[in-house]
Parts: structure tokens; sequence; C-alpha cells
């Protein structure tokens, strides 16, 4: 079995380099104000210019609205846009023709019932990715180190390519792709010292593990 990760949620240019020299199939800009991880497209673009042509960047977004995605279209042009809210089907195809990126589509997992989604999902994003249920009454979407039982995805077949996220560390990765089959897996706040603040050691252990799948 093979895997690929997705180091989200990069601010600092040795972060950034850390998930280039391990291998990092994507890499992840959240463009989302209450995110301890949230970038400004311009700082984005000038970050992740170096990531062009040696991975995939995605824009991580939650509901945004046209003009914030048309900037981040026009300054950080993602390979990906990362749909991390309650956008509806209909919503994914004009945020594709508006920014001319791929989509990543998160649906949130607590139970066997919730995959449901994810066949209605499929002919209208390029990835899915299967992230933890976030708490009642929580301002963030993900990101928290909360994590699903990934048993629920043994055994599954999708169109699409898909991603596992949700408290994924260092320590538990290689596990997490043994029992759920994930052919791509997504970190953020497992490698992480404080919320927002990415270790280089930590990315490195983290990719490390994953290549040893």
């Amino acid at each position: 079995m093979s895997a690929h990760a997705k180091i989200c949620g990069l601010t600092t240019p040795n972060t950034l380099d850390a998930a280039l020299a391990g291998g990092a199939a994507f890499v992840g800009a959240v463009v989302f104000p209450k995110s301890p991880r949230h970038i400004e497209p311009l700082h984005a673009a000038t970050l992740f210019e170096r990531a062009r042509g040696k991975t995939k960047i995605v824009a991580v977004t939650v509901d945004a609205d046209d003009a914030l995605l048309t900037e981040i279209a026009l300054i950080l042009k993602p390979d990906l846009i990362q749909l991390h809210g309650h956008e509806t089907r209909e919503r994914a195809e004009q945020v594709r023709t508006l920014t001319g990126a791929g989509i990543i589509k998160v649906l949130p997992i607590g139970a066997h019932e919730d995959f449901a989604e994810a066949e209605a999902w499929e002919p209208f994003a390029d990835h899915l990715m299967f992230d933890a249920k976030p708490a009642e009454g929580s301002p963030l979407p993900g990101g928290v180190g909360a994590r699903f039982d990934w048993t629920l995805l043994a055994d599954r077949a999708f169109r699409r390519p898909w991603f596992v996220a949700g408290g994924l560390t260092p320590d538990n990765v290689l596990q997490a792709i043994h029992i759920s089959g994930a052919p791509l897996v997504d970190v953020s706040s497992g490698v992480e010292t404080a919320p927002g603040v990415k270790d280089a050691a930590l990315i490195t252990a983290f990719l490390d593990a994953v290549r040893s799948a």
C-alpha cells in the first residue's frame, strides 16, 4: 500500500520547506479568519510560490463568498479549493467555474450513515476528505485534533481519491492508513506545538511515517 499526504495550515517558510523536502503531495493554505492558521491570500501567494510545480497547492475555505474566492484565484492561483463548510454541490460547481481550480470537499463523519453524502458528492468533487465531526457549537469546522472511528472506512470504495483527516499525528497515521485503507491523509494540528504553530520536525516525522505505509 502506498499513501500520500497533505500538510495543511502552513504559514512559514521553514515548515513549508519541510513539507516539500518530505515529499508532501499537497500543501494547504487556510484562508479563514477564525482559524489560528489563517493566512491572507497575498501572504499565501508569496509563501507558496516556492511550492508551485513541486506539489499541489490547496486553498482551504469555509463558505467563502465570490469576492474572496476571486481574490484567492487571482493572487494565490491554487490547484485545488478545499470546501470545508456547508457548501452545496451547486456551490461547488460555481466555485470551480469562478476559480478554475479543482475541488476537495470535506465531509464530517461520525457514523456509517454519514457516507451517504459521499456518493452524492462524487460527481462534483475531484477529491473527498473524511474528517471528524466538530463539537457542537464549535466555531471551527476542523483542525482541532478530533478523530473518528477509522474502521468506518474499512473496505469502502469510492470513485474519487479520498483523504482521511482529523486527529492524525506522526504516531498514529500509519495505523490510520492500515485500518481505513486511505490513499491520502491530511494533517494540521497533529504537527503543531500550539494552535497554528507548525513544527518542521513533526512534519518530517509525519511524512516519514506515511512513506513507510
